[in-house]
């Protein structure tokens, strides 16, 4: 596997990144399941495998809560066009650009971070 001299700039964006998805995830998994307010149910079970289907009431997302969720999707998506459109990409060999975006996308720590363990 070739390894590749990603610039600064890009390294930080991709740690970004997967910090703006892990703490969208992290909020997603909190929230309630429906958005707006709705009733739950309990389904009858299926009678090939016995599950049962069934949701509790959900009260809907706070506008806190959504202004929350909506500013960490925007920033994800901020972070994705950066990374993806980074001038870098135009100085990797052509059949070399997705092990390139591969190995950038496997990085999950912060250059400092990394360089003080090291130490």
């Amino acid at each position: 596997m070739a390894e590749f001299d990603f610039p600064e700039d890009l390294r930080a964006a991709q740690v970004a990144l997967h910090r703006a998805h892990a703490e969208l995830t992290a909020l997603l998994e909190q929230l309630p399941w429906s958005v707006e307010p709705m009733k739950g149910w309990t389904a009858d079970p299926e009678p090939a495998r016995g599950y049962r289907s069934e949701r509790p009431d959900s009260p809907g997302w706070t506008s806190e809560q959504k202004e929350a969720v909506a500013a960490l999707r925007k920033r994800a998506l901020e972070l994705s066009v950066f990374v993806g459109t980074h001038a870098f990409w135009k100085t990797v060999e052509t059949g070399k650009v997705v092990e390139a975006r591969m190995q950038l996308k496997r990085i999950q720590q912060e250059p400092a971070a990394e360089d003080a363990a090291a130490a």
